[in-house]
């Protein structure tokens, strides 16, 4: 019995803070995840948080350490996700690390620790908690393609206006945030 309470006294509940950069208004999403979930649970996580579809690579990055999925074609000094737990690399309230979306597009993300909490075998994990607004497009060109996107779409006279009506196809509500959508995703 004396192992199984030292188990468990190992295992905590992280509240985590993930924040896109470069765009303001701030666009960002507060959840909780197990403290010894892995880091490819944590990239699940954060695309279902943040509204991505997991149609391009990532990656972590703590310092000048590298984390993602490793490909024996481009061997690279990136370390395998899936073998690193989350307390591994956050450690202490406060902790952060970058977390990058879409090479292409170039999302970066910032991840912070904001609390480390005693672990209850009822809280259902992980749960988004708070966010704002919208996550942007995928494919939209990162954040300057972004900002062209809301231009283009709030003015009809805008002259990409048709033409990203016609790309995207639907409409587009940049301060809309849905936290029962998400805990929905986050636990079906």
């Amino acid at each position: 019995m004396k192992g199984r309470t030292q188990a468990i006294a190992l295992r905590s509940i992280y509240q985590l803070k993930v924040t896109l950069g470069y765009i303001r208004p701030p666009i960002w999403r507060r959840f909780l995840i197990a403290s010894t979930d892995s880091l490819a649970d944590l990239h699940l996580v954060v695309q279902i948080v943040m509204g991505w579809t997991d149609s391009h690579l990532h990656e972590f990055t703590k310092g000048k350490e590298r984390y993602g999925v490793p490909d024996k074609d481009f061997p690279a000094d990136i370390h395998d996700e899936s073998k690193f737990r989350i307390n591994q690399i956050l450690k202490q309230e406060k902790d952060k690390m970058r977390y990058t979306y879409d090479f292409g597009d170039s999302w970066d993300h910032e991840i912070v620790l904001e609390k480390i909490l005693p672990f209850e075998v009822e809280t259902k994990l992980p749960t988004c908690l708070k966010g704002s607004r919208a996550c942007p497009p995928e494919d939209v060109g990162g954040s300057p393609g972004y900002e062209m996107f809301l231009e283009a779409l709030a003015d009809p006279n805008h002259p990409e206006h048709e033409g990203i009506l016609e790309w995207f196809g639907e409409s587009f509500d940049a301060e809309h945030f849905d936290l029962t959508e998400v805990n929905y995703l986050l636990h079906n």
